[in-house]
């Protein structure tokens, strides 16, 4: 196998790229200056040297805290809980939310073998038991693992002396918060509903 195909092969692996975007893309950077390829390559070694979760929300962070925990100005008291950091950079984009977020570093799904342990849940349950969350707002995807996941974690929080509420419908079912636009991010977090 060649360093090109190699290459092809790596490309391949991202989520959502396929064989030919993959020759597409390693096409393009072997014709690229050999600097411009030094910057790729070197930005890629810092987010694997540098970037790792939040201690306290999962996020993305190159410290032990991620900048929305550390942001005295955001409300504490209300969490939303959502898949993947990708998501949360979504919803921030779409700037109506001004609370906490809490990474579970994926969904239930039990056909691949992903089970309540492979997720952050214990630390969200711990976070609640620790005190001053109000809500937790459910932000998982609108697929049938995110439901799963979502109702999954709405028992684990019941009994609890706090407010459980969902992204209101609207968002795509089978789709992915990050790729869903910010008007309708805002407008689904602006009319959540309580979960009963």
């Amino acid at each position: 196998m060649s360093t090109l195909d190699d290459l092809v092969t790596e490309f391949a692996r991202l989520p959502g790229v396929g064989r030919k975007t993959a020759q597409r893309l390693a096409h393009h950077l072997v014709q690229q200056p050999g600097e411009r390829l030094a910057r790729l390559a070197q930005a890629l070694v810092q987010v694997a040297e540098r970037v790792r979760p939040c201690t306290v929300c999962g996020n993305l962070a190159e410290a032990d805290r991620c900048p929305i925990c550390l942001d005295p100005r955001r409300d504490a008291g209300l969490v939303c809980v959502v898949e993947e950091p990708a998501a949360v950079a979504s919803l921030e984009r779409a700037g109506e939310f001004r609370g906490t977020y809490h990474v579970l570093g994926g969904r239930l799904d039990p056909l691949s073998g992903v089970g309540p342990e492979a997720l952050r849940l214990e630390q969200l349950v711990a976070r609640v038991r620790a005190g001053g969350v109000r809500e937790v707002i459910l932000a998982t995807n609108p697929s049938m693992e995110g439901e799963v996941t979502a109702t999954y974690v709405q028992q684990l929080l019941a009994g609890q002396d706090i407010r459980v509420s969902r992204l209101a419908r609207g968002l795509p079912m089978g789709g992915d918060l990050e790729y869903v636009d910010g008007v309708t991010l805002a407008h689904a977090l602006s009319a959540r509903q309580e979960l009963r």
